[in-house]
Formats: C-alpha cells, sequence, structure tokens
C-alpha cells in the first residue's frame, strides 16, 4: 500500500503481513489464532482516534480507492483459500446432473474440471440462490409477504454531520465508513421497530438484503410477513399504515417537511427529460399517478393507494408536484429516521417470485463481457473437455463502492 499510495503514506510506513502478532491478551476473551487476520488489520487502519494521525481518513478520493483496494484484498486471500483448497470442499456434492442443468450446461462438453465458488462465500452466485430458496421457503410457511419495504440512507444524517465535522472542510462523500456505519445503526434500529416494537403488528418474519448504488449511498430491500390478526385485509387496514398523500403544511408541518424532501419523485418529464428515470420519453416508474379518491386493489393484486386531487402542492426545481408523485410511505418511520422509506403492501401480489428474486439478483457488474469464461482440457480419454472456473466467473466484472468495500 505504501508503494500504491505515496500520498497516504509519506514515510513508507509497512503494511499488513501475515506476522502481525495480537496485543497480549489475558482476558476472558482469547481467541484460537496468534496473528491478526488482513480484515481486522483494515478495520484497525480506518477508524478515527484522537492519539493518531488522521492523513488516510483525509485522502477523499484517494481514501475511497483505498478502501475499495484493501477490500479486494481481503476477498482475494479468501478466494485464494477456496481455489488451493478445492479438495477440502467436498465438491461431490455439486457435480450431479441437476447442478449441471442448473447452471445451463445443455452441451457435454461443458461438464469438465470445475472450480468450485460455495455458497459459504457471502455474495456468491450459490449464496444468493440459497438465500432465495429459503425466503421461498418462507413464503411456503407463511404464505405471502404483507410489506415490502425500501430503506435508503441519508448522507445528511446529523450522526454523520456531527463525526464528520471532527475534520475541518470534510463532506459524508469523503467518509463513506461513517456514511455505511451509520446506515447500518438505522437499519438495526428499524428492523428493532418492526420485528420487536411492533409498529406493524405481530411480525412472523422478515428477510432483508443491503444493495449499494455506484454512486455511493447503500439501502435496503425487506419483506416483512404478518399474523393473520393483523394483517392488512381491506383497503382501509391499508390506509392506516400507508400513506401516498403531501400533509397539509399547515396542520402537519413536521409530515410536510419530510414528505417534500425525501418523498416526492422527480421532477421528471416535461421539461425534465434528462432525469435518470426517463426511458423512450417516459417516466420508467410511471408517475405521476392517477388519482384515487380511496384505496383500491386490482385484479393483479397491487394496491392503488388513495391520491386525492386535494389542490395540495410543493414547488421543486421550478415544477409544481402533487399528490400524483408521491412515493407511498409510513409516517411513523418517516419522521423518525429521516430518510426515503418506500413501504408498499405486497399481500396479494401475483409476482412473488419475481420479487424474492429481485432481492437476491447479487452484485452489480460495470461491464457486459461476452465471451466463455472456460479453459481447455483433455479427460482420460483424450476428448476434449472445458474447464469451467467459477470463481473467475465471479470476479469478472465485478462492480465494487466505497460503501460496500466498508
Amino acid at each position: 500500500m505504501a508503494l500504491q499510495y505515496p500520498l497516504l503514506f509519506p514515510y513508507g510506513e509497512t503494511g499488513y503481513h501475515e506476522e502481525i502478532p495480537y496485543h497480549t491478551n489475558s482476558g476472558k476473551r482469547q481467541t484460537t489464532r496468534s496473528h491478526v487476520t488482513m480484515r481486522e488489520y483494515y478495520c484497525y487502519r480506518i477508524q478515527q482516534r484522537e492519539s493518531e494521525a488522521t492523513t488516510i481518513l483525509r485522502g477523499g478520493r484517494l481514501f475511497q480507492q483505498y478502501l475499495v483496494d484493501a477490500y479486494t484484498d481481503v476477498e482475494e486471500q479468501r478466494l485464494k483459500w477456496l481455489r488451493n483448497n478445492q479438495n477440502e470442499l467436498r465438491l461431490e456434492l455439486y457435480n450431479n446432473v441437476c447442478d449441471a442443468v442448473t447452471r445451463g450446461d445443455t452441451s457435454a462438453t461443458s461438464i469438465g474440471k470445475r472450480i468450485i465458488l460455495p455458497s459459504s462465500h457471502t455474495g456468491s452466485p450459490r449464496y444468493m440462490v440459497q438465500n432465495y430458496q429459503d425466503a421461498m421457503a418462507l413464503c411456503q410457511e407463511y404464505d405471502n409477504p404483507d410489506l415490502f419495504i425500501t430503506f435508503t440512507s441519508n448522507p445528511r444524517w446529523p450522526e454523520i454531520d456531527m463525526m464528520i465535522s471532527y475534520i475541518d472542510g470534510q463532506k459524508s462523500a469523503d467518509r463513506p465508513d461513517i456514511v455505511s456505519r451509520v446506515f447500518k445503526q438505522k437499519l438495526d434500529g428499524l428492523m428493532t421497530d418492526i420485528m420487536k416494537t411492533q409498529i406493524f403488528g405481530t411480525c412472523q418474519a422478515g428477510i432483508y438484503i443491503i444493495e449499494f448504488q455506484k454512486r455511493g449511498l447503500p439501502h435496503v430491500h425487506m419483506l416483512i410477513w404478518l399474523i393473520a390478526a393483523h394483517k392488512c385485509k381491506t383497503p382501509a387496514a391499508i390506509d392506516d399504515i400507508i400513506t401516498a398523500e403531501i400533509p397539509s403544511e399547515k396542520d402537519d408541518p413536521e409530515g410536510f417537511r419530510a414528505v417534500t424532501e425525501y418523498m416526492l419523485h422527480g421532477p421528471c418529464g416535461g421539461h425534465h427529460m434528462n432525469a435518470p428515470c426517463i426511458i423512450d420519453r417516459q417516466c420508467s416508474k410511471h408517475f405521476p399517478k392517477p388519482y384515487y379518491a380511496e384505496t383500491t386493489i386490482d385484479e393483479d393484486g397491487y394496491a392503488n393507494y388513495r391520491r386525492r386531487n386535494n389542490g395540495v402542492r410543493f414547488t421543486k426545481n421550478n415544477t409544481p408536484l402533487d399528490n400524483g408523485f408521491v412515493v407511498p410511505y409510513n409516517r411513523y418511520l418517516l419522521l423518525k429516521y429521516n430518510a426515503h422509506i418506500n413501504v408498499e403492501w405486497c399481500n396479494r401480489s401475483l409476482a412473488i417470485k419475481y420479487l424474492f428474486k429481485y432481492l437476491n439478483k447479487g452484485p452489480d457488474l460495470a461491464t457486459i463481457v461476452i465471451q466463455e469464461n472456460m479453459i481447455p482440457g483433455d479427460d482420460a480419454s483424450g476428448d476434449k473437455v472445458i474447464d469451467v472456473d467459477e470463481i473467475r466467473n465471479y470476479l469478472d466484472c465485478r462492480y465494487l463502492s466505497p460503501c460496500e468495500a466498508v
């Protein structure tokens, strides 16, 4: 790292090596290892301490690149162990006909030697498929989920502002470590409110997956199952927990501020045809939504939330926005967490299988490359077979953001 980042390590400080011993630990929490792991070393390096210099933390975009390089080092070390210890992974469990069909190996020549990436590696394709199957098992046990919630990080949270204020001139974009840490704390609080405080009623189960946008902000998708007594079976029950209207600024100033700041889509269309959601000159999210005097459930099981044309509007970027541009939300969660929290009712949706596959689609790719990721080889009979490297498949075109690296 000192050779790669001379600005962050002007004195050529020693980086990680495998012989860094643990501090003498005579307490109860002792480990079987005697030396520091690579992940522990980098966790230590990116912490902010009053007794240490903050050269690395002041690096801005260079610090972001350092974080990504540090994580790729950690992951490469783990993948290298998997590649060199294939015999310990019990590969015979993967080399059957069903697994070959699942992979799409329709040609016999493609079933050669494989480098297996097991489901124990977080984020691998087998890991995502396993999570998808677990989610479908929940669906089989508890029926359709009741709520689909999307929670996005807010870089202007006061906890983030307080932490970055210790170093003059920094912005939240300069400290993805702080953004990710605060987001995880907020997410833990949100899950506590839903699962233990039971703001929506008694929950039977809940799953979530964290995703990372290419511009850096993490967000989470979650599915919640409620017990039968607390399911929203009528439009009136849906209205009790989900709103899709702008509150009156006079009657509910706090709600008006939060909705107009976090829950308005756009503006898009009209004079804003360059908005990210515009595809073929139309909004891909189908905004503005039509007005509805009451909440209804259509024949496909989707809820059309109440959006009355009551004249309440908010001007954003010189464009007046009304209830047709409101993303459905829960007022309590919105005011408590001051972030974009989209709450959708999904109990009768016919696209449940798609919903679970969307949650477990895996990490983003930076580029699409069309090629056969296979290595020609010979089997015992001398016939040509093709070796497939799942680890290389996993790494090719992988996109990694600083927040995800943290």
